[in-house]
């Protein structure tokens, strides 16, 4: 069992909970997207910067997350991130017009991304390296609870009851885990630094992304994560619009990913301290491949089901499970004193990249599964040479003099 280097340790599963936060509210949510244009009167692109834009807020926040929590401690930045979540979340549900949902939702992503980037830097504050990595695995495991019970509980919320009922379901959520979070979550950054200004600021970001072990892990993690949400651009469109499934049947498909995914995490805190983070994330890669290859070679024979899409994709999700901890923790821990905002930088370069994906899928065409799979492959090629480039830094590392 994995030992704090803090004289009380975080709760995990409070980690867990704060880190699903900004996921569930991505994932509840995307069942309904398909059925908004008539439901707001208008046209799916503007539907589609719920998504997209989301990713971006979840980007951008994570830029002011890490070094805030850097400078004022893990904590209160914790808290007021899901008290913004909290109230964004209550705006959604009561959004008259499709803008106001989509000011909703950046306010949304922009408090939720808080307990995202904040639990990572608290993972590495509390444990070493090598528990860190261990820990680190769980929760993003059950952060696969997220995507795994959201599109679930959004499908067939939105069919029983309505689309607005799932942001009552997030405003309900936000609030348990900020009053858990004021009863048990513990300081644990006891090194601040002074909050930099936006020259120190950038001089930090850009010692880190000097950095080939740092920059090389954060492209695999964000690489592989737009590679996803190329997934998640276009399914749900194929879905509903060309299969005529309804939103619940997505949700319902939408569970073995996430069980993929828990899987990949699982694995790695059995055998992390067994490989190296560039081996992890190379058979990460390789299943990332493999998936949407699949997809392919059946799309070509002329057959798409529900079940040709999203099994072959539950191996790419394995293989974001392998690597998202091994990549994450490798990235995280090059300077420990900027922790939080290498977590921050991190986290940016992820949705970041996701955001592109999602948007240039929707934007190329959502509903098409070649341009969605061909988004899926075209991330993972470029996630080996992210991978490569870590490789070369850990080796120069490894023969410089100290």
């Amino acid at each position: 069992m994995p030992r704090s280097t803090t004289a009380t340790p975080p709760p995990v599963w409070l980690l867990v909970a704060a880190t699903m936060t900004g996921p569930l509210a991505l994932n509840i949510f995307v069942p309904s997207m398909p059925g908004l244009p008539d439901a707001f009167d208008t046209v799916p692109a503007t539907v589609q910067l719920t998504l997209s834009l989301y990713l971006v807020g979840v980007a951008f926040g994570q830029l002011v997350y890490g070094p805030l929590s850097d400078r004022f401690g893990r904590r209160p930045v914790l808290l007021v991130g899901l008290t913004v979540f909290v109230v964004a979340s209550l705006a959604c549900a009561l959004a008259p017009t499709i803008g106001a949902l989509i000011a909703g939702r950046v306010a949304q992503a922009l408090g939720g991304c808080a307990g995202m980037v904040i639990a990572r830097a608290i993972v590495r504050d509390a444990w070493n390296r090598e528990d860190a990595t261990a820990v680190l695995a769980v929760v993003i495991a059950g952060m696969a609870v997220a995507p795994m019970v959201g599109p679930a509980v959004g499908g067939f919320v939105d069919v029983w009851i309505g689309w607005r009922a799932n942001f009552a379901v997030l405003v309900a959520f936000g609030l348990v885990v900020w009053i858990v979070g004021v009863m048990a979550l513990p300081e644990t950054n006891t090194h601040r630094t002074p909050i930099p200004g936006p020259l120190a600021l950038w001089y930090a970001y850009r010692s880190l992304l000097a950095k080939p072990v740092f920059l090389g892990h954060a492209l695999v993690a964000g690489f592989s994560t737009a590679a996803f949400f190329a997934f998640l651009a276009g399914a749900p469109y194929a879905m509903v619009e060309r299969m005529g499934r309804p939103p619940s049947e997505y949700g319902l498909y939408f569970v073995l990913l996430s069980l993929g995914y828990m899987a990949g995490n699982m694995a790695v805190s059995r055998v992390a301290s067994r490989f190296s983070a560039e081996g992890l994330a190379f058979t990460g890669i390789v299943c990332g491949l493999v998936g949407p290859g699949i997809i392919l070679a059946f799309l070509a024979a002329g057959i798409m089901t529900p079940s040709v899409l999203f099994l072959p994709t539950v191996l790419l999700c394995f293989g974001n499970g392998l690597l998202m901890p091994a990549s994450m923790t490798a990235a995280v821990s090059v300077d420990l004193s900027l922790a939080g905002t290498a977590s921050g930088l991190l986290g940016f370069m992820q949705m970041g990249l996701g955001a592109v994906a999602s948007t240039a899928v929707a934007a190329i065409h959502a509903g098409e599964p070649l341009v969605m799979v061909a988004g899926m492959i075209l991330m993972n090629i470029l996630a080996v040479g992210a991978l490569v480039l870590a490789r070369r830094g850990r080796a120069q590392s490894a023969t410089s003099p100290s």
